[in-house]
């Protein structure tokens, strides 16, 4: 007898198939769009010269002679795939000396390598945690960071993004729970392009003995005077149990990695089911990864960290002057932060920051979308983020910055901006305006 329900029912007709449709007919659709040539701060794209806003290269080294270097080594030395998992017959001795100085740039006792960062996620989540443990996560922490709780069948406590009150609340709650604690938090979210406040996290941590994760993918090679990330800018990396980190953005290459104490990278080595049963990284990213690790380890290092941190601030201060809805300054608290890292501001005794990820405030799904397209046909491409992927009336542009972006290209983007907006507005009303969001917070969540 078949089954009264067609498991391939659910494709058909769904809300999203809907919406791409109606996205499609209107030709705004944001997505999948064929990038054709490499990712530079000026991109060839479906047959037109685009400023390249919507890329998390940023240390700008996928063009870099030294990593494109490390990557033909690897290639010719090891041939194009290993054909297994590090397990087996999938380890070289360029993992090996990649986790070894990942871990020595972190800080920490010992690393593990990935083949993605999703797995990374994944892969320690669902193997440290389980049905007996309790996981808090911010509101806004990746995707992969939820996948990896719901994989390990914790118990999920989620906090309303970065208000200390409700993680309190929940590590409060967690203590009856049985079992233990995990704090997982973003260091820079993805989306809105804040700090978490780890002082406090870590201080609430320790008051409740929970213990603390943080992901880096995209603090790392951007923020601390050596660019090791969120938490080494805040002066709380040795507070930190687990840092997590990629490859796919200032690295240059494609991959993930876990730092901590040697006794939990070597449970992870023979226990995590997504470093077990899945093969090893191509040699090529393995080798443009540690290529790329170690130019920003050098005397080169610093101004890149500079010069992307200096972009992030003059595109966010130019969307600002146009009337855009942008976040404002990242406020950073004085004692125990790097004052003098890269792109450390001072105003008034205060400290702050902009990261390379500046969201631009829409609101209404729709409008994005048009608006997004406007900036396409204008020749600069950002990235749309729609409901679900944030709350509803929260739509916005996620543009971010390179290191390798000149002042020139960033007004040149400017002013496709304030020609769109002038013509957008003329057809569908005010966009929201500066000032939307409080300091260091996301425009939505304002």
């Amino acid at each position: 007898m078949p089954t009264s329900t067609d498991v391939f029912a659910k494709v058909r007709g769904h809300e999203r198939e809907e919406l791409l449709r109606a996205a499609r007919e209107a030709d705004v659709l944001p997505y999948f769009h064929v990038l054709e040539s490499p990712a530079m701060p000026v991109v060839e794209m479906e047959g037109a010269e685009r400023v390249m806003l919507g890329s998390n290269n940023y240390l700008g080294l996928t063009g870099d002679e030294r990593v494109i270097g490390g990557a033909e080594s690897a290639l010719h030395r090891y041939g194009t795939g290993l054909t297994g998992s590090r397990l087996l017959n999938g380890t070289i001795p360029l993992h090996l000396e990649l986790e070894r100085e990942i871990a020595d740039w972190m800080g920490a006792e010992d690393a593990i390598v990935f083949s993605t960062g999703h797995q990374a996620n994944l892969g320690t989540l669902g193997t440290l945690l389980g049905p007996g443990d309790t996981v808090v996560v911010d509101s806004g922490d990746h995707a992969s960071i939820l996948d990896g709780c719901l994989l390990s069948r914790a118990k999920l406590r989620p906090f309303r993004h970065n208000r200390l009150e409700k993680l309190e609340k929940m590590l409060g709650r967690a203590q009856g729970d049985g079992g233990g604690v995990l704090v997982v938090v973003d260091g820079v979210f993805s989306m809105e392009g804040d700090l978490a406040p780890l002082q406090q996290i870590c201080e609430l941590c320790e008051h409740y003995g929970a213990r603390l994760m943080v992901d880096e993918a995209h603090g790392a090679g951007v923020l601390g005077a050596r660019g090791a990330g969120a938490s080494e800018l805040l002066g709380v990396a040795d507070r930190v149990d687990l840092r997590m980190g990629t490859f796919s953005k200032s690295l240059a290459s494609c991959g993930g990695f876990i730092a901590g104490n040697e006794d939990v990278i070597s449970y992870l080595r023979i226990y995590s089911r997504a470093f077990l049963f899945t093969a090893s990284a191509v040699p090529a990213a393995v080798g443009a990864a540690l290529a790329a690790l170690r130019v920003l380890r050098s005397e080169d290092g610093p101004p890149l960290l500079e010069r992307v941190l200096d972009n992030a601030a003059r595109l966010r201060d130019g969307l600002e002057d146009l009337g855009f809805a942008v976040v404002l300054p990242q406020p950073l608290p004085g004692e125990g932060v790097q004052e003098h890292a890269p792109g450390v501001r001072s105003r008034d005794g205060v400290l702050s920051i902009v990261t390379p990820i500046v969201p631009v405030l829409v609101g209404d799904d729709w409008k994005a979308a048009l608006l997004w397209k406007a900036l396409y046909d204008g020749g600069v491409f950002v990235n749309t983020a729609l409901h679900p992927a944030v709350p509803p009336g929260g739509a916005l542009l996620r543009t971010s910055v390179m290191a390798t972006h000149d002042a020139a290209t960033i007004d040149r983007a400017l002013e496709v901006f304030a020609q769109v907006k002038r013509d957008f507005e003329r057809e569908h009303g005010p966009l929201p305006g500066p000032h939307t969001a409080p300091a260091g917070e996301a425009p939505h969540l304002g």
